[in-house]
């Protein structure tokens, strides 16, 4: 058993901001992990609060990107920035035994933070593939890659991930 996954966080409809920037990339880490024997998991946000006009649950803005290739059915909902928080999630880590992830998605500053925050402080090994992660504030990715390093963390491209597999 592999224990990896690469996680696609929140790459929906509502992310209209910048994830076309990454899409091509995201898509290559896809077949990467697919031909590496990693799992893939896809995150979808869904946004429970009162008023909401984005990520509302059963809109278009919650589905994956038509651009992203989806290549597996574990697909997970999360109603907060951790994607830990999806009960889904986690008993699927357990059932697979997962120790090892390659963080890719949207955003930075949110959901992508939150996630790697909580798995490094879990104990797992997160990398984040930083050419495959965006942000609404772009001006905040250095920042944010430095703060993924600094939790533990590593932080490397995708071409450098591919080249050490």
């Amino acid at each position: 058993m592999n224990h990896k996954a690469l996680v696609v966080i929140d790459i929906q409809n509502d992310i209209t901001k910048h994830y076309r920037d990454i899409i091509d990339r995201l898509n290559a880490a896809i077949e990467w992990a697919a031909e590496s024997g990693v799992e893939i998991v896809y995150i979808q946000h869904n946004n429970l609060s009162a008023g909401t006009r984005t990520f509302k649950p059963g809109t278009k803005g919650t589905e994956l990107v038509s651009e992203l290739k989806i290549v597996s059915d574990h697909i997970f909902v999360k109603t907060k920035a951790n994607a830990l928080t999806s009960e889904a999630f986690s008993k699927f880590i357990r059932s697979k035994e997962l120790r090892e992830f390659y963080i890719t998605g949207a955003d930075a500053t949110a959901c992508v933070k939150s996630t790697c925050f909580n798995m490094a402080r879990a104990g797992y090994t997160v990398h984040v593939v930083s050419d495959c992660v965006t942000s609404y504030d772009l001006k905040k990715m250095p920042e944010m890659l430095s703060y993924y390093a600094e939790k533990g963390c590593e932080v490397r491209t995708l071409a450098e991930y591919m080249k050490s597999n």
